[in-house]
């Protein structure tokens, strides 16, 4: 987490006001060449950026982003294979919501371990025997985070067993398409055109790869289609819901992985018990319990860790560039997934993909530029003045 205090009380001695600017300049001629400079070295505190136990502060800003990007490009394609992995296993499609029961054991024995040095860097002791800082956000909305949470996670490891992989990564990139509706609904955002853009161009995309991928694949479930999709609404509810309660409560991100995670655990655990389906996933489990339990857990921790260099790219680059990044990281998913195991291939997976593409580079585009439909409107206007100018002295001239 970025740490926001920074030393020392020079602030105390600055009024600002409507005459600020004046009462700051009196304020640093009566200081001393030692405040002077304590001064100038608290305004140039550098952000914590952490990895865990990992301190990246005070390297350059190009090393953190080469860091952070080799992290996110491993850790995400070595989570993307073991998934598939997992689920080539005989027999084990069904049991998609078995897998998510496993993962998010293991993310809430992760999410302890992360919350301990947590609380040991900022008070000291024994790491097992501090406590972790006290819980921000009230249990009412950890209820209905951790609910969206399962049908993220559960949705859209259980839709593998009925979709391609490259099909279900498809659908994860055209994540702006709920998040753009969830955040007007929820939060009352207003988008521009581009913005709108992006997400017409991801439509049709997605549109044209699932098309693609049901005439080729034999198997093809539209079930796996209504799962992944269930899984974008769900995880659109669910980061508007945390962006809201995190700011609003201050609450550090490994709180909110904790509790969502551990809530979430609870609610599966409770369904599959009372459906009965625990028990033959268990069974099965046993019966491979590398493939299962032992691919898992590495599978499991590589998405911790890959959701820890995500939030160090964010805090060190940028929202827009780490969104740019994760996509790369998609599309090199991909290809892996089509070299790594055997499946049929289309030169429409290709065009259906760099619509997707062109679409995330709008919303990308639309983060560093910001066109309302205001501004549209009077480009366009403009254009057509121009237009009209250029055909009357056209006319004029022929006359």
């Amino acid at each position: 987490m970025v740490d926001e205090s920074q030393p020392g009380n020079i602030h105390d001695v600055i009024n600002i006001n409507s005459n600020g600017r004046a009462q700051q300049t009196a304020a640093s001629v009566s200081q001393s060449p030692s405040q002077r400079k304590l001064s100038s070295a608290s305004k140039a505190v550098t952000p914590e950026l952490r990895i865990l136990c990992f301190d990246l502060t005070y390297y350059n800003r190009t090393t953190q982003f080469l860091l952070s990007c080799a992290g996110v490009f491993i850790l995400y394609i070595i989570y993307g294979y073991l998934q598939e992995l997992i689920f080539t296993v005989e027999g084990f499609k069904p049991y998609g919501w078995f897998l998510t029961l496993v993962q998010f054991g293991y993310y809430i024995g992760f999410g302890l371990v992360e919350r301990r040095l947590e609380a040991y860097r900022s008070n000291g002791g024994t790491i097992w025997s501090i406590q972790p800082a006290p819980r921000s956000i009230p249990l009412q909305t950890y209820f209905v985070l951790a609910a969206l949470t399962l049908g993220t996670m559960g949705l859209s490891n259980s839709s593998l067993g009925y979709l391609n992989y490259p099909t279900q990564v498809i659908f994860k990139c055209c994540k702006l398409i709920p998040v753009l509706i969830g955040s007007i609904i929820i939060q009352g955002k207003r988008y521009g055109p581009l913005d709108f853009a992006a997400a017409t161009a991801m439509c049709v995309g997605l549109a044209w790869f699932t098309l693609a991928d049901s005439q080729l694949t034999p198997n093809f479930n539209p079930l796996g289609v209504l799962m992944i999709s269930g899984a974008l609404l769900c995880d659109a509810a669910i980061g508007n819901v945390q962006e809201k309660a995190m700011r609003e409560h201050k609450a550090s991100s490994s709180e909110v992985v904790f509790y969502s995670y551990g809530l979430g655990f609870v609610y599966l655990f409770v369904i599959m018990l009372l459906t009965g389906n625990f028990f033959s996933g268990f069974a099965f489990c046993l019966a491979h319990p590398l493939e299962t339990f032992g691919y898992g857990f590495l599978f499991s921790l590589s998405g911790y860790l890959g959701i820890q260099f995500v939030l160090a790219l964010v805090r060190s680059s940028g929202a827009p560039l780490a969104a740019t990044v994760t996509t790369a990281r998609k599309a090199v998913t991909i290809a892996f997934s089509f070299l790594l195991f055997s499946k049929p291939f289309t030169v429409q997976y290709i065009w259906s993909g760099l619509i997707v593409v062109l679409g995330i580079y709008l919303n990308v585009y639309s983060k560093k530029n910001k066109l309302t439909f205001a501004d549209l409107e009077h480009k366009l206007k403009q254009c057509t003045a121009r237009l009209s100018r250029s055909s009357s002295r056209k006319f004029l001239i022929e006359v």
